[in-house]
């Protein structure tokens, strides 16, 4: 992108932007809502078109674009959704059907030698096609994203929003194109489907630009950061962590430096006010003047309006604040849970988890009383007041209403102006309250939702997915916030982060019930990783006492066809330790040589190139810690932006020294207990 602008009527959102992707870049884009992440994504994927400037694409670039809104066409499967996404397979198959024709119809000896040259190409191409882009893969893919085998074959049709989403989503995957735009890509997703794209993507081979609200999802893929702030577009190596220490480094150079221009000015007023009049002093002071107005202005960036707030002292509650007993639900004749017993008490910050379709939002309605569990009760505490943030925010919002009087009937308050603050805490001010809710965008809603909890919150709050429509910045006010609040949180969400900050004790939905675990997030997928573990290694047992058990002398399966092949495999594994054993090493023993000379070399050259990275650190470090070099910004940043990421080739270089010198000692005890 070369020097583009975009912005509409008197309104810029970005000028004069230069911006390169390279191969394998992976940038975050970051930014309020509204100030133009959105857009750049689209004037990138060609769907939407700069002011000014130009965008330039290498030959032959495949981009895919997720965008928060979409069209999915209906009347396929899923799986064929998927599959007949990427293009060039489709020609494929229209020329070899135009090729067999001609083969059925021509009497030519020429035509028909071509004609079947022709037709064996093509088959090579489909082949080729089907290798890269294989229904297996497809499949894959899908069931990473949540998809169960009994809905590949569904209509598309017949899927939510959130659902057909994650369609376009693994079409993309599928792809494999050299440049993956994703706007928001996590917010559909549950907590097993964002942790199997975050795999995906941390082993993606593509350029991708990333935009979610996710801090550690975003932290965890990005190496980039094109961030817009009110005084422009920043861009940054690194993550978003890295971004923010480094904003707040660049902020902190611009205040010292217009404390000091400040200063000057004041030193120089000073003397012209108090010689102006001495004849004397006229050559000084006309020397002051001309210096002062050479003086630089530094403009401090704009702060923008922030999301912030605090909610209000909330009654108190029994101690048992929401009770489930023998509680289950069913949508006709499918059954989501049954007979659950589950207690929140007065405090508790409870994080509902689990795969998308297994309960969690029923299971928040029905505590919400919205609507009626089929069997058992949830019984609320005393003197417990509900507040309630649905997933999809126009099921509580009255569309012909404007932002202040739905607010205004929410609060059940006398005073205006308590409502009007509330609203200008969440952004809304001046005459954009009597905006109606139906021309609002979907964050904007979610605003309005959000500021109806603020002037109501209740004592038992229950949030669905409340950081869906919010950026990053307003996703993290908004944990701050609950933070302060007083009351029983018990909320749905897929956000790492969010769910990290806030959470106290987990509900995991699934197979047909909930599993209560008394503990942070970070400590529960500890836990969910350890069994995972133990799992892997149990099933490793299982096949290799299975394995065991065909080779043993006394196996009926030493003979018969079914069991021929393991019995086989089993009687060289059985074979008499010590002659064969013996054989075996000393067959190894010169490429263990060459393999302990390659790694004795690797671990020399990476303890060459730590020793002069750490080298080269050490003189940087001296560098920035000079007044001078705070003095000069465009040489404080220079050398800062250089230390961070040798910093990140340092750890690169000390985790690959580790590594090989782990192996080298591997080899060398290998040696030991082989020799004795």
């Amino acid at each position: 992108m070369e020097s583009v602008a975009l912005g509409f009527g008197a309104r810029r959102l970005f000028e004069d932007l230069n911006l390169r992707v390279g191969e394998e870049d992976r940038i975050g884009v970051v930014g309020r809502n509204g100030s133009g992440k959105s857009s750049l994504l689209r004037i990138i994927a060609g769907v939407g078109e700069p002011n000014a400037g130009a965008v330039r694409m290498a030959r032959g670039l495949r981009v895919g674009y997720l965008p928060q809104e979409f069209d999915l066409d209906s009347g396929r499967s899923v799986i064929d959704a998927v599959l007949s996404s990427v293009p060039g397979k489709a020609d494929i198959e229209c020329m070899l059907e135009t090729v067999e024709q001609g083969l059925a119809t021509t009497e030519d000896d020429d035509e028909l030698m071509e004609l079947s040259q022709k037709l064996a190409d093509l088959h090579e191409d489909l082949v080729r096609f089907d290798a890269s882009y294989s229904r297996h893969e497809a499949l894959r893919i899908l069931s990473g994203l949540g998809f169960r085998e009994t809905d590949f074959e569904r209509d598309t049709s017949e899927l939510s929003g959130g659902w057909k989403m994650r369609v376009v989503l693994a079409s993309l995957l599928f792809q494999k194109p050299d440049l993956l735009l994703l706007d928001e890509p996590t917010n559909h997703l549950d907590v097993p489907s964002v942790a199997w794209l975050a795999d995906f993507l941390s082993r993606y081979r593509g350029a991708f630009m990333l935009i979610c609200h996710d801090r550690e999802f975003l932290n965890e893929q990005i190496s980039r950061v094109v961030a817009f702030e009110p005084d422009g577009v920043r861009q940054c190596n690194g993550n978003y962590d890295a971004y923010c220490e480094a904003r707040v480094e660049e902020l902190a150079i611009l205040e010292r430096r217009a404390a000091n221009l400040s200063r000057e000015r004041e030193q120089a007023e000073r003397f012209i006010r108090r010689f102006r009049a001495q004849a004397t002093k006229a050559r000084a002071v006309q020397s002051r003047i001309k210096a002062l107005e050479k003086l630089d202005e530094v403009a401090m960036p704009g702060s923008g309006r922030s999301l912030s707030f605090r909610f209000p002292p909330c009654d108190r509650t029994g101690q048992d604040v929401v009770r489930l007993e023998h509680v289950g639900h069913c949508y006709g004749q499918n059954e989501v849970f049954s007979r659950i017993e589950l207690t929140a008490r007065r405090g508790d910050r409870i994080a509902i988890v689990g795969a998308n379709g297994n309960g969690k939002t029923t299971l928040l309605k029905i505590m919400a009383g919205a609507i009626s569990p089929t069997s058992g009760a949830s019984t609320p505490g005393h003197n417990v007041k509900v507040g309630y943030y649905a997933q999809h925010v126009t099921e509580q919002l009255d569309v012909r209403a404007s932002i202040f009087d739905h607010v205004w009937r929410e609060s059940r308050a006398d005073d205006v102006t308590f409502v009007r603050t509330a609203l200008g805490t969440l952004l809304f001010s001046d005459d954009e309250v009597e905006k109606p809710i139906a021309v609002l965008s979907g964050g904007e809603k979610a605003r309005v939702s959000l500021a109806g909890l603020l002037v109501n919150p209740g004592n038992l709050l229950l949030m669905d997915e409340p950081t869906n429509h919010l950026d990053l910045e307003s996703s993290e006010a908004l944990a701050a916030a609950l933070e302060t609040f007083g009351g029983t949180l018990i909320f749905v969400s897929h956000n790492r982060s969010f769910v990290h900050r806030l959470a106290t004790r987990i509900w995991d939905v699934k197979e047909g019930g909930v599993e209560e675990f008394p503990g942070t997030f970070t400590e529960y997928l500890d836990r969910c990783s350890r069994l995972e573990a133990s799992s892997d290694a149990g099933d490793a047992e299982a096949a290799a006492r299975s394995a065991g058990s065909w080779g043993s002398p006394g196996s009926s399966g030493s003979s018969g066809s079914s069991g021929s092949r393991g019995a086989s495999a089993s009687a060289k594994g059985a074979a008499p330790r010590g002659k064969a054993a013996r054989a075996e090493r000393k067959a190894k023993k010169p490429g263990e040589g060459r393999a302990r000379r390659q790694l004795e070399k690797r671990v020399k050259e990476l303890e060459e190139r730590i020793s002069s990275l750490e080298a080269e650190q050490a003189e940087r470090s001296s560098e920035l810690s000079l007044p001078e070099t705070y003095a000069d910004s465009e040489k404080y940043n220079r050398l800062l932006g250089a230390y961070r990421e040798d910093s990140d080739k340092l750890e690169e270089l000390m985790a690959r020294w580790e590594n090989a010198s782990a192996e080298l000692a591997s080899l060398d005890g290998a040696a030991d207990n082989g020799s004795g």
